[in-house]
Parts: structure tokens; C-alpha cells; sequence
């Protein structure tokens, strides 16, 4: 797909999700969070769970935690436009606590959905939660953070690149530190990505029909 048909096709799977009743945190919610920015995005962030913030307006990371993100994401020269960003789980969880086994394997569909109409060539999770699920791995983020790793995710092979948490080190300046230098590899990860040729599925692969594209802007 082009960057119009890929917008389009993300644009109808985020209405068709607006009304996820998957999981019992449906019931709780203000709204789904299905994720923002650039439908063509080469670089996708994938966090844990929405919170109150993310819960009443609809957008990933828009709390202390979304600014330390721009504020990261500024310092190599990058926008929330730039990229795309989501989470592990698309409504909030009660009182901001950690995502459940059943809630992550009731969402997790909608996230591989994500990252294949988006196409990322880098994935950087953001925690534990989105490390663990995307690699496959039971590693925690202490081990694996600023490790990039090959996986394959549906029909692609894409770099997964562990980053800690920015809520994580808001109030930990040796943590921000680390998270600061990680950041700073992500220009030469995609660079890097970007140069290399894209894994093709497999021959006897089926690939489900796109829907009919529609011109639409950024999310």
C-alpha cells in the first residue's frame, strides 16, 4: 500500500475498534486509545496501557510521561508526527495498575493489526509489557534495553529495540540518563533499517484484503 491507502486502511480499523468489547476493561473506559501520528511511519513506539490522561482524551502519552517522550523524541530531531504511537493495550487498566494475562492476549491482535498496516521498520517498545509480548522473550527491560533484535511480526521482519519506560525515569535522573543514550541510537537504527531490504512473507502466505482506500491526513 501507498502512504493514502495505508492512512485509510488505519483510519477504518481505528473506527472498527472504537467499540472493543474484548476484554472486561471496556466497561470502564471513557474511550479506546488506538494510537497517533504518521500512518507511514518507518519508527513505531509501542507503550504499556493508557492512563487517566490517555483515557479521557484519546491520544497516547499525554501526561508527564507523553512530554518526556517529545522531549526525548526532540532531542534526535524527531515529532510525534514522525511516528507512530501506541500501546500494548488499548483502554486504561483501573487505577493505572499492570495489564492482566487475558487482557494483553484479548488486545494484542489489534496491535500486530497496527504494526502491519504501518509497515515500521523499527519498533521501540517502552517497558516490560510491550518488550516481552513483541519478542517473544520473558527478558525484562533491565537486561534488554538499548539491545536491538530481529523478529518477525505477522509477515514482517522488523528491529525491536527495548527502551525503558519515560514514566520510568521521571523522577530517577540515572535512569533518564540511560534512556537519554538509547535514544540516541535510534538515528542510526533506522538509518540502518531502512537500508536493509525488507523480509517478504512466505510464498504460500495469504494475505487478507485491504479496504478500499480513502485520502485521509494524519492520525
Amino acid at each position: 500500500m501507498d502512504a493514502v491507502e495505508r492512512a485509510a486502511a488505519l483510519r477504518e480499523y481505528a473506527e472498527q475498534t472504537s467499540s472493543c468489547t474484548r476484554c472486561a476493561l471496556a466497561k470502564g473506559r471513557t474511550q479506546v486509545v488506538f494510537g497517533s501520528g504518521s500512518p507511514d511511519a518507518d519508527l513505531m513506539f509501542v507503550g504499556e496501557a493508557p492512563g487517566f490522561h490517555e483515557d479521557q482524551q484519546g491520544v497516547p502519552f499525554v501526561g508527564q510521561a507523553g512530554k518526556l517522550l517529545d522531549q526525548l523524541l526532540a532531542g534526535i530531531g524527531l515529532t510525534r508526527a514522525d511516528v507512530f504511537v501506541a500501546n500494548v493495550l488499548m483502554c486504561r487498566p483501573p487505577g493505572n495498575r499492570d495489564p492482566l494475562p487475558d487482557e494483553i492476549s484479548a488486545c494484542e491482535q489489534h496491535l500486530f493489526r497496527k504494526i502491519e498496516l504501518i509497515q515500521p521498520t523499527l519498533v521501540a517498545t517502552l517497558g516490560n509489557f510491550a518488550t516481552k509480548l513483541l519478542s517473544g522473550r520473558p527478558a525484562g527491560i533491565t537486561r534488554v534495553h538499548g539491545h536491538e533484535q530481529e523478529v518477525t511480526l505477522g509477515s514482517r521482519t522488523v528491529s525491536l529495540y527495548p527502551l525503558y519506560h519515560p514514566a520510568a525515569a521521571l523522577y530517577t535522573p540515572s535512569m533518564l540518563k540511560v534512556l537519554e543514550e538509547d535514544f540516541a541510537r535510534i538515528p542510526a537504527l533506522l538509518e540502518r533499517t531502512l537500508a536493509e531490504p525488507v523480509a517478504a512473507p512466505e510464498p504460500d502466505a495469504q494475505a487478507e484484503p485491504e479496504p478500499e482506500p480513502v485520502q485521509l491526513g494524519l492520525f
